[in-house]
C-alpha cells in the first residue's frame, strides 16, 4: 500500500494519531554485507500462471455472498474457470475499526477472532470465513498470497512519555491477551511515531536507514515506525508472526508491503527465515518509478523476492494519457519485466493507482485492454490482474479470453518487431513449442484500422484472431510472411491453426554448459538447475550434475527442447544436500539448432 484516500485519512484519527498512507520498500545504500540469493521459480507459480489482486480500496463490507472473504470463496470456481491461478489477499489482520482497510495495522495476530477496537470481524470478515474461503480456493487449485505489512503499527492502546513528550505507542491487546503471542509493543520497539494531525513525526531513535534514490526511499512511513536495524527482539517477533500466519492460513506466498521503507537487510532476513526454500512465492512492493532504482533494489534483495513492475505501469499510463498520440514503440523491451523477467510481476492497475485522492493515483483509463494484451502474452513476467478491472469495470470477458490464449499459445521464443512497429502499431510474437502453436499480438492505439506485413515464425500457416476482434483470416507464405490487420484502438492475437505445414519448433538442441568456478572443496560439485523438466524444474534434488574433470571448468551436455526459452542458474551442492546458488539474476536463452555451447563464469 502506498497512500490512503482523503476519506480514509479522515477516518484514521485515533489516539491522537493520523495515519496517512501505507507503502514500504527499502535498500540500504552503501551496505556491503547484503547476502545474495539466486532468483528462483516457486512451486506456487503455475506455468503461465496469472495472479489476481483480489481487492481494491474500500471494498464493500457486505456483498451478495456475505463478507468479502465469503465473496472470494464463492467466486473460487469462476476464478478457476477464468484461469486465475493465485489470489493476492488484502491484509487480513485487525486495524483500528471494522472499516479499516488493513494497512493501519493494530494487531497482526487478530485475523477477525477477538473483540478489539470495537469489532471481532475485520473489514473483510472473520477468521473462520477467511479460512473457509482459502479452503475453497485451494480446492479449485488457486494459490493464496497474503499481504504482509511489517513497517509499522497504529491505533495504540495507551500513552507513554518519551523524553518528556507524550506519545501513543503502547499496545496491550487486552482483547486477545496472550493467545498466539505474549509480545507487547511500546516506545522501546519504535524509532518514532506520528503525532496528532499536522504535528508531523516525533523521533527518539535513529531511523533504520538514511534516504536514498533521490529521497524516494526513506524509513518513516506512518504510525509507529518499527525498529529492525539492531533490534533482535523485533526481528524475531516479526519472523515468528510470519511463520505463524503462514501455517494458520496455509499460505502459498506473500506480498510484502512498502518495502522501500523497511531496512533491506531485514527484508532479506525475513524472507530467508519465513519463505526460505519452501517454494512459496514472494513479491515486494518497492515503488520505484525509476528502472535503475528498481534494478538496484532487485540486486540488494538478491533474488529472494519478485518485484512489481512499477515502471511498466507508468508506461501504460503514458499510453493511456496519450490516448492515440503516444508512440507505441515505447512498449518495446519495456520496464522491469524486460530487464529482469524472472523477478517481475507485471500489472496494469492496482488499489493505489486506482484510488482517487491517493498519492499514487495514476489509472490506465484509456486503451486498458491493450495493456492487458501486452502483459498476458509476454514471455517474461508474472502478470497480475486487478479485481476491479475484471469484475467492476467490464473487462472480465476480454481478460478471461486473453488468459485462455496465454495458457494455450504463449510459449516459445519471443520476438520484438522493431522494424515493423510505428507510432500507432506494436507487434510481438511467441514462436510456440512442440506442443503449443504460438501467437502474434498486435496493438493499435490509432484512430484507424491498420495492416502490417510481418514475417512470423509460422510458415505456410493459416492464422485467425483468437480474441475475435478481427474476423479476417491470414495465410502466410513459406517464409512465414503475411499481412495482418488490427482494428482501430484495438488489439488482435493471431494464432496458427492446423494449416501450418512446418511446426513452429520441434526436436532438441544439445546444449553444452561450461562454467568456470573454483569455489568447491572435496565433496562439493557444481550443477545446473532451471525452469524446465530437463533442467530439474527448480528442484535442487533434480539438478543436473556437471563434470569437474577439467576443473575449474565444470562441463555437461543436456538435450533441451528447441525453441523453448529456458531460465537457469548454477548451484554448488554436497552429498548432504547443502546448496549454494550463484548470485545475480536468472540466466536465460532459447535453444536452437542441433547444438549450442554456453561458456560462462560463476556469478
Amino acid at each position: 500500500m502506498n497512500n490512503l484516500t482523503a476519506a480514509a485519512l479522515t477516518g484514521l484519527l485515533a489516539a491522537g494519531m493520523l495515519l496517512p498512507s501505507c507503502t514500504k520498500d527499502g535498500v540500504q545504500p552503501g551496505s556491503t554485507s547484503l547476502p545474495v540469493a539466486a532468483a528462483t521459480t516457486n512451486s506456487a507459480v503455475a506455468v503461465n500462471g496469472v495472479m489476481m489482486q483480489a481487492f481494491y480500496w474500500d471494498v464493500p463490507t457486505s456483498t451478495a455472498s456475505g463478507t468479502w472473504w465469503q465473496n472470494l470463496g464463492a467466486k473460487s470456481q469462476e476464478l478457476s474457470d477464468a484461469g486465475i491461478t493465485a489470489l493476492w489477499l488484502p491484509p487480513a489482520y485487525k486495524g483500528g475499526s471494522s472499516t479499516d482497510v488493513g494497512y493501519g495495522v493494530y494487531d497482526r495476530y487478530d485475523l477477525g477472532e477477538f473483540n478489539q477496537k470495537g469489532t471481532v470481524a475485520t473489514r473483510y470478515g472473520t477468521i473462520s470465513q477467511l479460512q473457509s474461503a482459502i479452503t475453497s480456493l485451494h480446492g479449485k487449485g488457486i494459490q493464496v498470497y497474503e499481504d504482509m505489512v511489517m513497517n509499522h503499527l497504529t491505533w495504540a492502546d495507551a500513552q507513554e512519555t518519551v523524553n518528556g513528550n507524550t506519545v501513543y505507542t503502547r499496545f496491550n491487546y487486552a482483547g486477545r491477551g496472550s493467545t498466539y503471542s505474549t509480545y507487547r509493543w511500546s516506545s522501546a520497539n519504535f524509532t518514532g511515531t506520528q503525532q496528532a494531525p499536522n504535528n508531523g513525526w516525533y523521533q527518539w531513535k535513529s531511523w533504520d536507514f538514511q534516504p536514498y534514490a533521490n529521497n524516494d526511499a526513506y524509513d518513516n512511513l506512518l504510525g509507529s515506525e518499527i525498529q529492525y536495524n539492531g533490534n533482535t527482539a523485533n526481528q524475531n517477533e516479526t519472523i515468528n508472526w510470519g511463520n505463524w500466519i503462514t501455517t494458520k492460513l496455509s499460505l502459498d506466498g506473500y506480498r510484502l508491503d512498502a518495502t522501500k521503507h523497511i531496512y533491506t537487510p531485514y527484508v532479506n532476513q525475513w524472507l530467508d527465515a519465513v519463505k526460505g526454500t519452501s517454494g512459496r512465492f514472494a513479491v515486494s512492493e518497492a515503488w520505484f518509478r525509476n528502472l535503475t532504482d528498481l534494478n538496484n533494489y532487485a540486486a540488494a534483495t538478491g533474488g529472494r523476492t519478485s518485484l512489481f513492475d512499477v515502471p511498466l505501469h507508468y508506461t501504460f499510463q503514458d499510453m493511456s494519457n496519450g490516448n492515440g498520440s503516444w508512440d507505441m514503440r515505447g512498449l518495446q523491451f519495456a520496464g522491469f519485466t524486460e530487464a529482469n523477467g524472472a523477478l517481475s510481476v507485471s500489472f496494469v492497475d492496482n488499489h493505489d493507482t486506482d484510488q482517487q485522492g491517493g498519492a499514487l493515483y495514476s489509472p490506465v483509463t484509456n486503451l486498458k485492454m491493450l495493456a492487458y494484451a501486452y502483459i498476458l502474452t509476454r514471455a517474461k513476467g508474472y502478470p497480475c490482474v486487478f479485481y476491479r478491472d475484471f469484475y467492476e469495470y467490464g473487462l472480465g470477458a476480454q481478460i478471461k479470453k486473453l488468459i485462455a490464449i496465454r495458457k494455450a499459445n504463449a510459449y516459445g521464443a519471443a520476438n520484438e518487431y522493431t522494424t515493423v512497429n510505428d507510432t500507432d502499431v506494436y507487434a510481438y510474437s511467441r514462436a510456440g513449442d512442440s506442443t503449443h502453436p504460438g501467437l502474434l499480438v498486435m496493438l493499435n492505439d490509432g484512430s484507424t484500422g491498420r495492416s502490417k506485413t510481418i514475417t512470423t515464425p509460422f510458415k505456410s500457416a493459416t492464422l485467425t484472431d483468437k480474441t475475435g476482434n478481427s474476423t479476417a483470416t491470414v495465410t502466410t507464405d513459406a517464409n512465414g510472411t503475411g499481412v495482418f490487420p488490427v482494428n482501430a484502438r484495438s488489439y488482435s492475437v493471431w494464432v496458427p491453426g492446423t494449416g501450418a505445414t512446418t511446426p513452429p519448433t520441434t526436436g532438441t538442441t544439445a546444449v553444452s554448459f561450461n562454467v568456470t568456478y573454483s569455489g568447491t572443496v572435496s565433496g562439493q560439485d557444481v550443477y545446473v538447475l532451471g525452469n524446465t523438466a530437463q533442467l530439474g524444474t527448480w528442484n535442487t534434488a533434480n539438478a543436473i550434475k556437471l563434470s569437474g574433470a577439467t576443473y575449474p571448468v565444470w562441463k555437461g551436455t543436456i538435450n533441451l527442447t528447441s525453441g523453448t526459452a529456458v531460465q537457469y542458474k548454477y548451484i554448488r551442492k554436497d552429498a548432504a544436500g547443502n546448496v549454494l546458488y550463484e548470485g545475480g539474476t536468472n540466466r536465460s536463452f532459447t535453444p536452437s539448432g542441433t547444438s549450442m555451447t554456453r561458456t560462462e563464469t560463476w556469478q
